[in-house]
């Protein structure tokens, strides 16, 4: 398992990554191009990814430009495995080193919604039909030292 910064080859992979998910998958695998993805990886913020054997089985990707976490999914075949949280940290160690608030959102009553509430994430009400989610660089290091402490 090899974890490491996005690179404008992996995009093709990230795709496939991205349409294959089972949670808050796309209505229209066309809303999300290619070109999406390399302005929100190297003109906005960074990309991460998680490769096995020569394939990108997750993705995250931050968004300094809104404030945003744009994106983070795994295939479903490698779900469970700490991969979604390694990459959710390396992107916020990255994030919280540029700024010092960050939000998401994502559907309300998903394993996603889940995740970000044991995270450390909090609450903020709704945005769209999607919980939002925030953030500030001082509950990051609070949720960092409180895991290193366990």
């Amino acid at each position: 398992m090899i974890f490491r910064e996005a690179t404008i080859d992996d995009i093709r992979q990230i795709q496939i990554v991205r349409n294959s998910v089972t949670e808050n998958p796309l209505s229209n695998p066309d809303l999300v191009t290619d070109k999406d993805c390399e302005i929100f990886m190297f003109e906005r913020g960074r990309g991460w990814v998680c490769e096995i054997d020569k394939t990108i089985v997750g993705f995250a990707i931050a968004d300094l430009v809104d404030s945003n976490i744009w994106a983070l999914f795994l295939h479903p075949d490698f779900e469970k495995k700490g991969i979604g949280r390694k990459l959710h940290d390396m992107m916020l160690d990255w994030y919280f080193s540029k700024q010092d608030y960050v939000w998401l959102g994502t559907a309300p009553g998903t394993r996603a919604e889940i995740f970000y509430e044991k995270s450390g994430w909090r609450k903020a009400g709704m945005y769209g039909k999607e919980t939002k989610f925030e953030m500030t660089s001082t509950e990051w290091q609070s949720v960092k030292y409180h895991k290193s402490n366990l």
